[in-house]
């Protein structure tokens, strides 16, 4: 029969254990071969300082522990995040702590083993969270501050750093893995139009009808980005020329045909879009231009459509 045991820990408090058990530990003496919890805690104070890598600092962290109570797997869960982190292998004998600080919500651990967690166990466990709370809250923030300066924060898309990221390490993958890498330049048809003619608000509604238009049309995988503008570009990894090209005529197909309106007025959007096919000895400058003159192709032959390289 497992034991699960759901608890949430308030760092403030956990950090008053710590200095509890580092008071008694300072008056014992450590009979077994175990490290204490004040070693323990001056190892993690030391350890978890070195990086702002939510990661790396949760494994620091699942690996000190390891050593001191036989832990088989930790789980981090940040749903709010979207953030994930497993570690080890999970056990019969679990327990877990929400993590909150002054009322922040800083995700849930969750831990087991073969063996029962014993009172001490628990307890002493509880006390060494504290060590994670300015680790743990500085790679939080810094993680957030890196996914904002990779989104577009209208439309929610990856912007022109992120494309730069994303572009260069699917060039690598597909050098390595040898296969194939697509991309697609879409531009938004008459956008001045709308903008001269609605106002900008509604061009700004006209750009995130786009990006979730897009959305729909594309795997998980697969990277969406605005270059500024009207401009945004799909990178599509392991696809090859035809299937990219389907993609992309999915794409325009779902904005031509989208319900856009504004007080009931409905008001046409359409996209030009160009396809190209990454050559083997070609860097991304050279895709993305390539496929650039495709999306103009595509506007001088009439717009609203798509245009591939031979």
């Amino acid at each position: 029969m497992n034991s699960t045991s759901d608890n949430t820990i308030d760092f403030d408090s956990a950090r008053l254990k710590i200095k509890s058990a580092s008071a008694r530990a300072s008056t014992s003496v450590n009979s077994s071969a175990q490290p204490s919890n004040g070693q323990i805690q001056q190892s993690l104070s030391q350890l978890l300082q070195t990086s702002l890598e939510l990661d790396k600092i949760l494994g620091l962290f699942f690996a000190t522990l390891q050593q001191a109570m036989e832990l088989d797997s930790m789980e981090y869960r940040h749903e709010a995040r979207a953030l994930q982190f497993d570690f080890g292998h999970p056990a019969l004998h679990r327990c877990s702590y929400r993590l909150t600080h002054m009322g922040d919500f800083l995700g849930e651990l969750r831990f087991s083993r073969s063996k029962r967690f014993t009172e001490a166990q628990l307890q002493g466990l509880e006390s060494l969270l504290g060590s994670l709370l300015y680790p743990l809250r500085n790679a939080l923030l810094y993680q957030e501050a890196i996914t904002c300066a990779l989104i577009d924060p209208l439309t929610g898309c990856g912007n022109r750093l992120a494309m730069d990221q994303a572009l260069s390490r699917d060039i690598k993958h597909a050098i390595r893995k040898r296969t194939e890498l697509c991309m697609l330049v879409i531009d938004i048809d008459h956008f001045k139009n709308i903008n001269d003619t609605y106002g900008h608000a509604f061009g700004d509604e006209a750009l995130k009808a786009t990006v979730s238009a897009c959305q729909s049309c594309l795997r998980d995988v697969d990277g969406l980005f605005r270059l500024g503008g009207e401009e945004f570009v799909v990178v599509l990894s392991d696809t090859n020329l035809t299937d990219a090209r389907m993609i992309a005529e999915r794409i325009r197909n779902a904005i031509a045909t989208m319900q856009f309106e504004l007080d009931g007025e409905a008001i046409p959007l359409t996209v030009s879009i160009g396809v190209a096919r990454r050559r083997s000895d070609e860097n991304q400058q050279g895709l993305y231009e390539r496929c650039d003159q495709q999306m103009y192709k595509a506007k001088r032959a009439g717009r609203n459509r798509v245009i591939a390289e031979g």
